[in-house]
């Protein structure tokens, strides 16, 4: 409120894991694993914050708690603790379900999120949207008080592009490798093959459109059927926003980027857990210590992030200039700054050097000063 005057009308919201060395926490439980960590308990972590990815809160949850539950915990946080009675929540696909919607409405909040591969089939066949739809531009669609925003993405189009005809390249070298061992070895079954073949097919979800067979009880043929894999191309690089904020409140492409927006919150994750902030593994047993780590990582988020902004308004991002001043760069040129002690008989004398230039210089983008420490007897 001190720097935006306002109480914020659009939130993010997204949520994380972080593991445990231990098994002892109180919050610790087993659940879906964002660290690739197998065989580790893990707790939830919510993180809210406005517009810009500046976190107004975070919350602790235990491990197994699936995302849609956490949901109602920040939308009671909003309307209760923060006394906000106008808020637009943007959460993603995973986030913000039926029942979410339903919270959102009871408070007569609005949300922004996106829908699923399969809901997005279902509005295709309603003949409500067409593929043909999709373009680089956002084009909306409505239907009963809903919003549509649709929009196909390049990038996304061409890299799954090319990773569908990459796992057929990998299959092809699968078949050839078991035909030949077959081929070389009188105690190879075929059929064992072409079950592990047919199940490394459906794995990588390709079996829509591709099928296998034994030629003559021996050799495994692959056929592509070209008409499915076109249909299983369709949808590919698209995605569908949904939202029920009015037009005038925010037009197409303004949806669309707030949805984008949620990137924002994923960069903070990456601040907490790799970028900056080691906020993981946690060593900790009582729920009330896991909370408050997790609550001072959040604040040296807040910190870190008034940081960067301050280096950026002196110097260039990093998109800008690959070599600017980044807070890692500032934490290692201050990590040569020591407190020097002299003995004089039966004084101490404690110095602190004078910070060379580019010390200076940091230290005056970031707005401080460094305090000479007192002279102890």
């Amino acid at each position: 409120l001190k720097l935006k005057k306002t109480p914020p009308v659009l939130v993010l919201y997204d949520v994380t894991s972080s593991y445990f060395e231990g098994e002892c926490n109180e919050l610790s439980a087993y659940g879906y694993n964002r660290d690739k960590k197998s065989g580790k308990k893990q707790i939830v972590i919510g993180l809210l914050t406005d517009e810009e990815g500046e976190p107004l809160s975070v919350s602790v949850f235990k491990g197994n708690t699936a995302d849609p539950s956490t949901l109602e915990t920040q939308i009671d946080l909003l309307a209760k603790r923060f006394g906000i009675t106008e808020v637009v929540m943007v959460g993603d696909r995973g986030m913000i379900k039926t029942k979410g919607k339903s919270l959102v409405h009871a408070l007569k909040y609005k949300y922004i999120t996106a829908i699923t591969h399969a809901q997005t089939c279902t509005l295709m066949k309603e003949k409500l949207i067409q593929a043909d739809l999709f373009d680089s531009t956002v084009c909306e669609v409505e239907q009963d008080g809903k919003r549509f925003i649709l929009r196909k993405d390049e990038k996304t189009y061409k890299k799954e592009q090319y990773r569908r005809d990459d796992k057929i390249v990998r299959l092809k070298k699968l078949i050839k490798e078991r035909n030949e061992f077959v081929l070389n070895s009188k105690s190879a079954e075929p059929l064992t093959g072409l079950k592990n073949l047919s199940k490394w097919v459906k794995n990588y979800k390709i079996s829509s459109f591709v099928y296998l067979s034994l030629k003559d009880n021996i050799e495994i043929v692959m056929e592509i059927d070209e008409a499915a894999k076109k249909e299983n191309a369709l949808l590919d690089g698209c995605y569908v926003i949904e939202t029920d904020v009015s037009k005038e409140a925010m037009d197409t492409q303004h949806v669309h980027d707030r949805y984008r927006d949620l990137q924002k919150v994923e960069k903070d994750f990456r601040t907490l857990k790799t970028g900056l902030l080691e906020i993981r593994p946690i060593f900790l047993k009582k729920g009330n210590r896991t909370r408050g780590h997790v609550f001072i990582a959040m604040l040296s988020l807040k910190l870190a992030r008034e940081l960067d902004r301050r280096l950026q308004s002196q110097y260039q991002t990093t998109n800008e200039d690959p070599h600017t001043i980044t807070i890692q760069d500032a934490i290692a040129a201050f990590s040569r700054i020591t407190v020097l002690n002299y003995r004089n008989k039966n004084e101490m004398i404690r110095m602190l050097p004078k910070p060379d230039k580019r010390q200076g210089e940091i230290l005056k983008a970031l707005k401080l000063h460094l305090t000479p420490p007192q002279q102890t007897k």
